[in-house]
């Protein structure tokens, strides 16, 4: 089974707390127990350089405003089936992604290097809410979404 750097991040999230995973002095031991878990030393690599690029952009001056329409460039679209670019609309009609958090996840997606389904943008989506200051109450409605079965309008 090839594991991606999606599973990486799948993991750290459902077996450690979030300050155990930015804690940079614990990041060579939990690069240990990944890969002695079975990840590629790349794969791991590669997700804790995401979780780096996810710092560095919620740093990031905000774009975008309450009530705005998201334009999608055609490479976003390339990647990005109607699918998954209903489900941010749906989340943001929700209330549960800001315009800030809703570039965060497309920037985060499209840094992944791999197929995107719906499946990796919840849980993208929800590792993106996870790491927001103050979005506990969203990242918590999500994370229903993310482990419930079938199609997201309920």
């Amino acid at each position: 089974m090839k594991e991606t750097v999606l599973d990486v991040l799948m993991f750290l999230f459902e077996n450690y707390h979030d300050t155990e995973v930015h804690d940079d002095d614990n990041q060579d031991t939990l690069r240990d127990e990944l890969t002695a878990a079975g990840f590629p030393v790349d794969e791991v690599n590669h997700a804790f350089a995401w979780l780096g690029g996810l710092e560095e952009q919620r740093q990031a001056p905000a774009i975008g405003s309450r009530g705005s329409i998201r334009v999608y460039a055609p490479e976003e679209m390339a990647v990005l089936s109607t699918e998954c670019r209903g489900f941010l609309f749906y989340l943001e009609q929700l209330g549960i992604l800001t315009a800030e958090s809703r570039e965060l996840v497309i920037e985060r997606l499209l840094s992944l290097e791999s197929d995107i389904d719906l499946e990796r943008v919840k849980w993208v989506c929800l590792l993106v809410l996870v790491s927001q200051p103050g979005e506990e109450e969203s990242a918590w409605h999500l994370e229903d979404m993310v482990y419930a079965p079938g199609p997201f309008l309920h």
